[in-house]
């Protein structure tokens, strides 16, 4: 395609918008995430030699090969925060570029915004779960999903998406070294089975590692294991930080691990649970009360199971005429876009979100300049590189807080883990409606 625009002068400015077509009936809301990472992708893309060689070898006419060689992003991004709850048809991320430049980048677009946003989506979901239906308990949640996450880049991503949403540490030591998050682990099957009996496993685990150990109880039998660690406790002297259990009835096994703790006078003990455990069932367990402090979501959140994919797509709107701007669209069935250059604008009202509208760039002002008594309008996209230089870069706590917001903004409906998932309403000015249809 860049080939062939190039040779018939159609490298004009065009406009390309980033959005999810909608949302699955498992999800009343999005969390936008991976906007940093591929904004750095972005800006650092080129063509080394080794690359133009190849596409040589392929065939492609040296004219663009001249283009490609020098070629850098020099185009305007502008896009939602990270960090932001967003919904289906609302354009996350825009790029204005040459329309070569703009056809290059949706791949890659796509590529890191989309998965990470899935993962982050799910991610709220298990803090929300866990803080009955509040954003403020995902301390008591941690990524425990690299072994089952697909390959190590998405590991990494995965505790950042995680981190954003709220979730208190990762076992990823990779990622928590890279992003600042806190690392948190436990100890394997593996290393209680290396010994010869599970007391002298955890004998020895709290004697190596006397600083908040935790230690797995359910190699054998659980509750005999809560019972060999508290003697392990009393023999080495060593605080006993926590216990965990990875399988069987958590419900009936937290509270008599609860009860023998406690007897011991180990009220301060945590107990932490794990086991495909995804937000249901965490909502579940907290509902019937089970003493559970914490919970290491693996599978679940890493590979968002129930949703492990979302339609994101990636859509030129727009192409320079002239001194204007022509709207273009799709048409085909179930596949429609809407054209136009787009602006989104959120009401909030009493400190919750009311609806989004969507509208023409020329519109924005107006959309903005309309709110009803109590009520809070913003503009939810705003510029981050222009012309080819980035304007600002956000910190990772600065877009955990606003998730943060947002989440504890969202209608308490849309909170809770209600299938189908309730509506957000989304409207579309009439405006922008039929906007690129042809002539």
């Amino acid at each position: 395609m860049a080939a062939s625009y190039l040779a018939r002068g159609r490298n004009e400015e065009a406009v390309f918008e980033l959005f999810i077509r909608s949302l699955p009936p498992q999800r009343a809301f999005l969390l936008f995430a991976g906007l940093q990472p591929a904004l750095g992708l972005l800006l650092s893309l080129s063509f080394g030699e080794p690359e133009l060689a190849y596409l040589r070898s392929l065939g492609y006419p040296e004219a663009l090969l001249n283009h490609l060689a020098g070629w850098r992003f020099r185009g305007s991004v502008e896009a939602v925060p990270e960090g932001t709850v967003v919904f289906a048809g609302e354009p996350l991320l825009r790029v204005t570029a040459p329309r070569i430049d703009g056809q290059l980048l949706e791949t890659v677009l796509l590529n890191q915004i989309v998965f990470q946003t899935a993962v982050a989506s799910k991610a709220a979901r298990v803090v929300l779960a866990a803080g009955g239906g509040a954003a403020g308990r995902g301390e008591a949640v941690v990524d425990f999903s690299p072994r089952r996450d697909h390959g190590v880049d998405a590991a990494l991503k995965v505790a950042r998406a995680a981190w954003i949403a709220g979730a208190g540490g990762t076992s990823n030591l990779a990622a928590a070294a890279r992003y600042g998050i806190p690392a948190v682990g436990t100890m394997a099957h593996s290393y209680v089975l290396s010994f010869p009996s599970e007391l002298e496993a955890f004998c020895a685990f709290l004697e190596d590692n006397p600083r908040e150990a935790v230690l797995l109880v359910d190699t054998y039998d659980p509750l005999q294991g809560v019972r060999n660690a508290i003697e392990a406790s009393r023999r080495t002297g060593v605080p006993l930080h926590g216990i965990r259990i990875d399988s069987g009835d958590l419900l009936a096994l937290s509270r008599e691990a609860r009860r023998l703790l406690d007897e011991a006078g180990l009220q301060a003990t945590r107990i932490v649970a794990s086991g495909d455990l995804e937000e249901r069932q965490i909502a579940r367990l907290l509902a019937a009360g089970a003493p559970i402090d914490s919970f290491g979501v693996g599978t679940e959140l890493g590979v968002s199971r129930d949703v492990p994919v979302l339609p994101g797509v990636y859509k030129l709107v727009a192409q320079r005429r002239g001194e204007g701007w022509q709207a273009v669209a799709k048409r085909s069935v179930d596949k429609e876009t809407v054209g136009g250059v787009k602006e989104v604008v959120r009401v909030e009202r009493d400190g919750a979100f009311v609806e989004d509208l969507v509208v023409g760039a020329a519109e924005r002002e107006r959309a903005l300049g309309v709110a009803g008594r109590g009520e809070r309008r913003r503009p939810l996209l705003r510029p981050y590189i222009k012309d080819g230089k980035p304007l600002y870069a956000e910190g990772l706590e600065e877009i955990r807080r606003r998730a943060r917001r947002e989440l504890e903004r969202l209608p308490k409906e849309l909170r809770e883990l209600k299938e189908p998932a309730p509506t957000y309403p989304v409207r579309f000015s009439a405006a922008l409606v039929g906007a690129g249809q042809p002539a």
